[in-house]
């Protein structure tokens, strides 16, 4: 089993003493992340501070940090440990009705996921890029792993 450690680390330093506002922190791995996390620690500095622990609507753990003294630096590590197990990418089940490409979603899950599915104006790349994709009948599956080979390549 391989193992990996990961370290970060953000220092702000201010040139006074500053009041800091509630900083919300988002370096923790969500509860469903499939990858076993081993262990996890949050360290902050200055010491003298509050943190509640937030979930946001997708489940993902947010740090608010809140500050009862003037400080002239801002430090937050984290240190995780995370187990690389094997993980089958096509482990997930498809709705009939979204097994070939392209598709419509229902109208009550097109609501649940309007945050995804809004876009800023593309740029040329992008809408050359999009205007390139072949709109043909196809297995989703086969769609994505195209699309994934062929953005793998581009970049």
């Amino acid at each position: 089993m391989i193992r990996v450690a990961l370290n970060h680390k953000s220092v702000y330093h201010y040139d006074r003493y500053v009041e800091l506002a509630p900083q919300l922190v988002r370096l923790r791995p969500a509860p469903h992340c499939r990858t076993p996390i081993r262990s996890y620690s949050l360290r902050v500095t200055p010491v003298q501070h509050f943190v509640n622990w937030l979930q946001d609507p997708h489940s993902n753990h947010l740090a608010r940090l809140v500050f009862p003294e003037k400080t002239n630096m801002l430090q937050v590590e984290v240190d995780l440990v995370a187990e690389m197990t094997v993980i089958n990418p096509f482990d997930f089940f498809l709705e009939p009705e979204a097994s070939n490409y392209p598709f419509t979603y229902e109208q009550i899950l097109k609501k649940d996921l309007q945050p995804f599915l809004d876009t800023i104006e593309p740029g040329p790349e992008f809408t050359a890029l999009l205007a390139s994709i072949d709109r043909s009948e196809i297995k989703t599956i086969d769609f994505l792993v195209g699309m994934n080979q062929r953005l793998q390549n581009m970049i």
